[in-house]
């Protein structure tokens, strides 16, 4: 039809850069349309806003079709027709659906995820030095680690820490760093507790024209810590690391913090 639009029925979805998630409850099966690489941020907390992951804030039968969940359905399968409810539900337990070539690309950027996290957690006790990544990664090649997309990087880096020490792969161990921070005497009462906040103990403190901290701090700490003092005090602060210390604490992070955060900064000595 010459200069007539095309109808296309309203059910119809046009998506891109889709991914699936798919849940079966009740016998039937449900659908959400999120965005690539969100899903997973969202499981380990990295992606507050949901609907920064969804596509379309909608309970699906079948995405492609565009055939939506109704209200009866929702309420006869997740014992709720609260859309926000079953979609929370299916985000949590569905299984992403996604090619071969992605899942393999997926598990490769997990893999050196996890590696990276396990290098700047922790030191070689024998020579007091951080790993490489290269190193980690072959050392969990040898005791076939398993990458699980579904929990963040820190928390299988520290499952992996185990394993490794327990297996007698590399030696390795948990570290924590020895740190100077100087701030201008200015800015130094009015930083301390935001500091104190943020190390595991203080080994010394010293005010005069400079106020002084020798610290312990984890590794993850490292990067907030430096551009606290950098953006407080206008860069006249200064963190400087003294040393590695071994650990055997065994805090256990595997509560979904960010892995994303530990110290990726040059270690000034």
């Amino acid at each position: 039809m010459a200069g007539g639009k095309i109808f296309q029925p309203s059910t119809k979805i046009r998506l891109t850069n889709v991914s699936i998630v798919r849940l079966r409850k009740g016998g039937k099966r449900f659908e959400l349309a999120c965005y690539k690489n969100k899903v997973s941020e969202w499981r380990s907390g990295v992606e507050k806003d949901i609907d920064e992951v969804l596509q379309i804030h909608q309970v699906y039968m079948n995405v492609s079709k565009g055939q939506a969940a109704k209200s009866d359905v929702l309420q006869q399968c997740f014992g709720t027709d609260s859309v926000d409810a079953v979609i929370a539900e299916i985000l949590r337990h569905g299984e992403q659906q996604v090619s071969d070539k992605e899942r393999h690309h997926q598990l490769d950027n997990m893999f050196r995820d996890i590696a990276t996290v396990v290098v700047e957690m922790c030191i070689n006790p024998t020579t007091q030095q951080q790993h490489t990544v290269t190193m980690v990664e072959k050392a969990m090649a040898d005791i076939h680690y398993s990458v699980n997309t579904n929990r963040s990087a820190k928390q299988q880096a520290l499952d992996v820490i185990r394993q490794l020490q327990r297996h007698g792969t590399i030696p390795i161990a948990r570290a924590r760093m020895r740190v100077r921070i100087a701030l201008p005497a200015k800015d130094g009462k009015r930083l301390r507790q935001p500091i104190l906040d943020a190390v595991v103990s203080v080994e010394d403190e010293a005010r005069a024209e400079e106020h002084e901290y020798v610290c312990l701090i984890d590794p993850g700490k490292y990067r907030a810590i430096t551009e606290l003092v950098a953006s407080e005090t206008r860069g006249a602060g200064e963190v400087a690391v003294l040393s590695f210390v071994d650990t055997k604490d065994d805090d256990d992070d595997a509560d979904g913090d960010n892995a994303n955060d530990p110290a990726a900064a040059p270690v000034v000595t």
